[in-house]
Formats: structure tokens, C-alpha cells, sequence
């Protein structure tokens, strides 16, 4: 959920400071795209995101190390003019009729892009995979998207974050996940400046 925008610029930036010597490859991908890329080797590292009950990503053995980041809280982006211009929240039932800007859902992944549990059926004017896509429609004022509040920072001019009112706050986890045992000292260098950037 769009962890990598927020935390892995930095992340790289402090590595590159503390540690030239290690050299990141990175590749994005959905959760159980990059769970079986973990389970075949192919990646040592993995940058994910949970929603609550937060229950294991795979039922295979061994179980991965898992390593909570950081808790962030969804809030939903909008167009800095407009019907919610000037506001910090909004309540969710104003919210029904928005255009939402959302990735549909598919048998790996949940829809995203629109507030969990929405009353009624949500009105998605546009479907859209990755989020630089979601939110350069948003600043255009094509519509609204939900998305974690760490992504302040990064966020283009035209668009404002607002919590939403009315319903349970949505928290989202940031997760690293590796392979259990003893990892390498690169490795371990990695998920320090990882965890250090939040």
C-alpha cells in the first residue's frame, strides 16, 4: 500500500550514507507476488503491508520473520478545491456519492482505493493500478482515494489528506518479511535503515 513511496527513498538514503558498500535491488509487487519470490530466494527482503486481524501471510513452514515498522492510518486524499476544500475531515457518509479513484479488486488483492466498509456501493469513475496514477487523478480533481497517512510527504501539490469522521479509525501495518534463521550482516544493515527512516 504504496509503503515503498514513503519509506524506501529514505531508507536507501540513510543506507548509502551508512553503508556504500551494500548495494539494493528493489521490486514491487503485491503481497503474495512477493511472498513466493521470499519462499523461492529470489528476494531477501520483503516490504508489506497487513490490515487488521493482521494474520500470517501464508500458511507455509517454517513461518516468516515478521517485523512490525510502523502503524499507519488510512485517510482519504482529495482535491485541494472542490466540495471538501479547506477541510481536515470529513464524515464517512458523505463520502457514499464520491468519485472514488480505486484498483478493483482480484483474487491475490482487496479493492483499494476506497474507505473500508463504506456505507452503500461505492462510485469508482476510475480504475487505476499503481498510486502515482491514483493520486495525480486526485490533484486533477478527477475524484477521491484512501491512502496511509505516512504518504504526506510525497504527496503533489492539489490535493489535501483528510481523516474521516463516522466510522472506526483504518489502520494499516508496515511489515518487513524474511525468511527465519540467521540473515546476513547486509541484511540486517538493510532492515535497520529501513526501520530507522519511520
Amino acid at each position: 500500500m504504496s509503503a515503498g513511496a514513503a519509506i524506501l527513498p529514505a531508507a536507501l538514503a540513510h543506507l548509502a550514507a551508512a553503508d556504500p558498500q551494500i548495494t539494493v535491488t528493489t521490486s514491487e509487487g503485491t503481497t503474495p507476488t512477493l511472498i513466493r519470490a521470499l519462499r523461492a530466494g529470489s528476494i531477501d527482503l520483503a516490504v508489506l503491508t497487513s490490515r487488521p486481524p493482521h494474520r500470517p501471510f501464508d500458511g507455509d513452514s517454517p513461518r516468516l520473520h515478521i517485523e512490525t515498522v510502523a502503524d499507519t492510518e488510512l485517510v482519504v486524499a482529495v482535491p485541494s478545491t472542490g466540495e471538501f476544500a479547506g477541510r481536515t475531515t470529513v464524515h464517512v457518509d458523505e463520502l457514499v456519492d464520491a468519485p472514488w479513484i480505486a484498483t478493483l479488486s482480484s483474487n491475490s488483492e482487496p479493492l483499494l482505493g476506497v474507505w473500508p466498509g463504506l456505507p452503500g456501493r461505492p462510485h469508482i469513475i476510475h480504475s487505476a493500478r499503481d498510486w502515482l496514477t491514483k493520486l495525480q487523478l486526485v490533484a486533477g480533481g478527477f475524484g477521491v482515494t484512501t491512502v496511509a497517512s505516512g504518504l504526506s510527504p510525497v504527496l503533489s501539490p492539489g490535493m489535501s489528506l483528510l481523516r474521516v469522521d463516522g466510522a472506526p479509525p483504518e489502520i494499516r501495518r508496515v511489515l518487513m518479511a524474511r525468511l527465519p534463521g540467521q540473515c546476513a550482516p547486509a541484511i540486517t544493515t538493510v532492515t535497520r535503515a529501513i526501520t530507522s527512516t519511520v
